[in-house]
């Protein structure tokens, strides 16, 4: 419990850091508060003068109740503007603070290590940012326009029942408490509920996600019913812990209005006794006075209500946040060293020194790999899944660092050069293609933005997607919607090859980067590669062996360690398990 209050505190000086930069709109908004405030007190005051002007028939004076009326009506008006105006700031300010929260969390997002971002539900980060942003902004919103307001009302109102008769406002004082601690009772037990809602809501989004990104694997392994019981038991999840949370949030108003309603009728009937006492004398308790003390009751009581939605809802909003800033608290990827060099003009000689990494403890991958990998050297990499291939190439690229050993290039540890400049001298094409909702052209110049038409056409035209693009609708500039749905595998395929090519850099990695064209659109992109990767150090990651026959050198990868090492024809000579992993491809072949 001690604990859970810690991270309440620390959310809620989160929460404080974020309204800052408002700190001016806020005190304007107070300000117009006050005014709405001292309007809606001083009002009920002069409608009881007035209705003491009606002192019986044919003693109505109608010039004092309608020069009343008339001070009324510019006071409700005045009233009005400022509530107007107070809300359009309060929006303001939420609606500024959950930007300020999003851009904040997707930029951390950014600076995140892969490691978090591949153990993480990406439907569960998509409702942090999406929904529980939302709904940490209707906690907020709320709580600027009742919160303040019916503070500042529950004082005055009881600072002018003091002044009407102390009597009557000691019953309203002694009796309104009730509503507080029944409101703070429930709302202390409710934070975990809406905790639970909200994990629950992060789980049936991020299963929601999976199966609509993957719903052509769905019906192709006929997942359906699966799939619907999976979804059924997250939506009866979330069911429960919503019902839950609002059934005991809800108890909160019907609760309190019950107990001021309660001190309403106590109002009355001592209002209306003491009315009758003083009637004659000095000091009378009047029918105009009396009205404006039960108006003073509502005005008194009402907040509560509201304040106690209010602490319901908050407690949901922070519940909201805590899940948010969760993210914002994750420790960003190690920073670049303090003067680290910029890896330019690379000539690609790479070096792998007694390397070993694991992605967890307890179950070591790759164990002291040593390689010396000369500048242009062509590098396959092979073996069965789960071998360690890909993981090579997450070193490679530092989207994870070795934990033990080291990776140079040009002579120089990989961890010395600033992150940038690494992943700029290396162009990537990964198995699946990333195709953003944009234009083929910006599509293609993803890497290098300032690249002029003319460019980007050559760099089709040598991986041989111009031929394609020329028969969309509008060409280069047809526009293609999130995740390619409009184009074939190949030709996302294509696209990303195209990338690499615009952007020549001086080391190339080829994961899988054919796997989805035919046959003979292969072959071209092959030839296209070999121009592309002249003079270039490039590391190709395939299972299909037939595509890495002219490698430099193969590297044959097993259970996390390099097991063979050399061309093609000296592996197949050897009859080790690079033999054993061709001929498994090509049954029936024999090789000479």
């Amino acid at each position: 419990m001690k604990h859970n209050k810690t991270e309440r505190r620390g959310t809620l000086r989160a929460i404080l850091r974020y309204l800052k930069p408002y700190h001016l709109h806020i005190l304007f908004s107070a300000l117009l508060a006050l005014v709405s405030v001292a309007i809606s007190i001083y009002v009920p005051i002069r409608i009881g003068n007035a209705i003491d002007l009606i002192v019986g028939k044919g003693n109505v004076d109608k010039s004092g109740i309608l020069a009343i009326m008339l001070e009324v009506a510019i006071f409700i008006l005045i009233s009005a503007f400022a509530t107007f105006t107070m809300t359009k700031i309060n929006n303001r300010v939420t609606y500024g603070v959950t930007r300020d929260m999003r851009n904040e969390t997707f930029e951390k997002i950014q600076t995140l290590p892969i490691s978090y971002i591949d153990g993480q539900a990406h439907g569960d980060l998509v409702s942090r940012m999406i929904a529980d942003v939302d709904q940490f902004a209707d906690g907020l919103l709320l709580g600027f326009t009742q919160l303040f307001t019916g503070v500042l009302t529950i004082v005055g109102t009881l600072a002018f029942m003091i002044v009407l008769d102390y009597r009557i406002a000691l019953v309203v004082f002694l009796l309104t408490p009730l509503s507080l601690f029944i409101a703070r009772f429930i709302a202390t037990r409710t934070h975990a509920m809406f905790t639970a809602q909200s994990k629950a809501k992060g789980e049936q989004t991020a299963l929601i996600d999976e199966m609509i990104g993957n719903q052509k694997l769905v019906h192709a392994f006929g997942y359906e019913d699966r799939a619907i019981e999976r979804f059924e038991k997250a939506n009866g999840a979330l069911y429960k812990a919503s019902l839950r949370a609002i059934f005991f949030s809800s108890l909160t108003n019907p609760t309190t209005r019950f107990i001021n309603n309660v001190i309403y009728a106590a109002v009355a009937l001592v209002g209306g006794f003491t009315c009758i006492a003083t009637v004659g004398t000095a000091s009378p308790f009047t029918v105009g006075m009396l009205s404006a003390m039960l108006v003073y009751v509502n005005q008194y009581t009402k907040p509560f209500n509201e304040i106690s939605g209010v602490i319901t809802e908050f407690q949901n909003a922070i519940a909201c946040a805590e899940r948010i800033f969760a993210i914002r608290e994750q420790r960003s990827e190690e920073p670049d060293k303090a003067q680290a060099p910029v890896l330019s003009d690379a000539r690609g000689a790479v070096a792998f020194e007694s390397v070993s990494f694991s992605y967890t403890e307890k179950k070591p991958l790759i164990r002291d790999i040593s390689l010396d990998i000369k500048a242009g050297s062509h590098i396959a990499i092979v073996g069965p899944t789960g071998c360690g291939k890909t993981t090579l190439i997450n070193l490679l690229m530092r989207f994870y660092d070795v934990k033990g050993g080291k990776i140079k290039i040009d002579g120089r540890d990989i961890r010395d050069y600033t992150k940038k400049s690494l992943r700029d001298s290396f162009g990537m094409v990964l198995q699946d293609s990333w195709i953003r909702s944009a234009t083929v052209a910006e599509n293609i110049a993803i890497g290098c933005p300032d690249a002029s038409r003319e460019q980007i056409i050559d760099a089709a035209k040598k991986t041989h997607a111009h031929s394609f693009i020329k028969r969309l609708p509008n060409g280069y500039d047809t526009p293609i919607g999130e995740g390619g749905t409009e184009l074939s595998a190949g030709q996302k395929q294509l696209l990303s090859i195209t990338r690499v090519m615009l952007i020549s850099p001086p080391m190339l990695i080829l994961d899988e980067a054919t796997s989805s064209i035919d046959t003979r659109t292969e072959i071209l992109i092959q030839k296209a590669f070999s121009a592309l990767m002249e003079g270039r150090t490039s590391f190709i990651v395939a299972h299909r062996l037939s595509t890495i026959r002219d490698a430099d050198m193969i590297l044959v990868m097993k259970d996390g360690n390099i097991v063979e090492s050399g061309s093609h024809d000296s592996l197949l000579a050897a009859g080790g398990f690079y033999k054993t992993l061709y001929h498994s491809q090509f049954a029936g072949a024999t090789e000479e």
